[in-house]
């Protein structure tokens, strides 16, 4: 029979799963949503393949990302998804450090704010 601690690590672990799959399907859905709207309206132009275009501007920053997403701009859409997929892992390590720090294991708790301030530091430009 398991025990009270064992059932918590279990659910606690299914909580991490499902964060993680709801991640990754809300990203995939977005992503989904942006392809459909940038082929209805650029699906039937011709590509220049001798011509690099590189991102727009407004596409490089999260606020600029964001503001294209609310105008349904396909690029936009498809942007937010990406950073929805790249938030997911980081979601993922917050909810364990919760989990960790409320079950007070203090060691997963320091390798989860180590994880995170890594994460933070490569996704800010480190």
């Amino acid at each position: 029979m398991p025990t009270v601690i064992e059932r918590d690590d279990e659910a606690f672990e299914y909580l991490l799963g499902r964060v993680l799959r709801a991640g990754v399907l809300l990203a995939a859905s977005v992503v989904g949503i942006g392809g459909a709207l940038y082929l209805a309206r650029h699906g039937h132009e011709v590509p220049a393949y001798g011509v690099f275009h590189g991102e727009p501007g407004d596409l490089r920053s999260i606020g600029g990302t964001i503001a294209d997403a609310r105008q349904f701009s396909a690029r936009g859409v498809i942007q937010l998804g990406l950073l929805l997929l790249i938030a997911t892992p980081v979601a993922r390590v917050i909810f364990a450090l919760i989990g960790f720090t409320r079950q007070r294991d203090w060691m997963y708790v320091g390798v989860s704010l180590i994880v995170l301030a890594l994460l933070a530091y490569s996704l800010t430009g480190g």
